[in-house]
């Protein structure tokens, strides 16, 4: 069956979303954006992929978060975009911030990951070829290396931008003090870090002790939540235990063991605020994070149009009365 022709939503800027400043720069992005880890892979239908990106564009959704791995298979995701950029996205790459990124495992051999400038070059090229993109917006650097010399990473980075490449440059999961003398390194030679991905959420909360969040915050970038849902847990999936169909029943990611008693206590009492806003939990949980102005976007994935529009629903009770946030940390304690 041939699809039609896409033509965005008119009224795509006038459905709720609200724009964030990354740190100290000059880009917005919207608070909830869209990733492509799961659900976007060769193991997904096309039209299904191409429903929800639709979906997120005509809803205000202009950023869309990928990685060299993303699938499953490896490079499958980027692929599925590149196919729905070419078919649907060309005439509006102006109004697009896209991202990805490289250090995981990619390809065999010794230059199929981590941080060395022969990875990282040749993983852009390839993504590029991939997703149909002359450019990204933003390169991050996926993981901090501790065999690589950093100042060989950086420089990386910053010739990726010289070179037309990526826009600007990012940081995911990188220790504080890798991410100091990064951000020190990038300013000094005029491509500062725009973001720093992190896996944060009311759950897992190290961005916040290890002084990550304060850095960021102190250093001019943006700062990006990865698994905000905490894989799923902060949903009302698990609040009566592990159903059959569910990630943690598949296996992967997420593990039986996430769900100890404790979690699911905690979940079930966050739950049970979350409909005193009249909010689903989900829904709570990552207006929690946006709470934070430091944190510039939460990115959520879907498995459906219709979870994606519930993810949308946040947007429409953000704010917290001082009670709401003493009784949720007494919660999360």
């Amino acid at each position: 069956m041939i699809e039609p022709v896409y033509s965005a939503a008119e009224n795509r800027y006038e459905c709720g979303m609200q724009y964030r400043r990354a740190g100290r720069s000059g880009v917005m992005l919207p608070a909830i954006s869209l990733g492509l880890w799961h659900n976007f892979g060769d193991v997904d239908t096309l039209s299904l992929s191409r429903k929800k990106l639709h979906y997120a564009f005509d809803h205000g959704i202009t950023h869309f978060d990928l990685a060299n791995n993303y699938g499953p298979s490896y490079g499958s995701a980027e692929e599925t975009f590149g196919q729905i950029m070419k078919s649907s996205f060309a005439p509006y790459r102006d109004e697009l911030f896209i991202s990805t990124k490289a250090g995981h495992d990619m390809w065999p051999g010794p230059y199929g990951n981590w941080g060395s400038r022969k990875h990282l070059m040749a993983s852009l090229d390839q993504s590029l070829k991939r997703m149909n993109l002359d450019y990204v917006d933003v390169f991050y650097s996926h993981r901090y290396d501790p065999e690589t010399p950093l100042e060989e990473t950086l420089q990386a980075l910053v010739d990726i931008v010289r070179k037309g490449k990526a826009l600007y440059v990012g940081l995911s999961k990188y220790p504080l003090d890798a991410y100091l003398f990064a951000s020190r390194y990038l300013k000094e030679r005029d491509v500062p870090c725009l973001l720093y991905q992190g896996r944060y959420s009311m759950l897992v909360r190290e961005p916040e002790s290890q002084g990550i969040l304060n850095a960021v915050k102190e250093n001019g970038s943006g700062f990006v939540a990865f698994s905000p849902l905490a894989q799923g847990l902060l949903t009302n999936r698990y609040l009566n235990g592990i159903p059959d169909n569910s990630r943690i029943a598949r296996g992967g990611f997420l593990k039986k063991e996430a769900l100890t008693p404790e979690v699911l206590s905690k979940i079930q009492a966050l739950n049970e605020r979350a409909a005193m806003r009249g909010q689903s939990l989900a829904e709570m949980a990552l207006a929690w994070l946006l709470k934070n102005e430091t944190v510039t976007s939460v990115i959520v994935g879907a498995s459906s149009v219709e979870q994606l529009g519930d993810s949308l629903k946040t947007l429409n009770h953000l704010s917290f009365e001082e009670e709401e946030l003493h009784a949720i940390e007494k919660i999360l304690m």
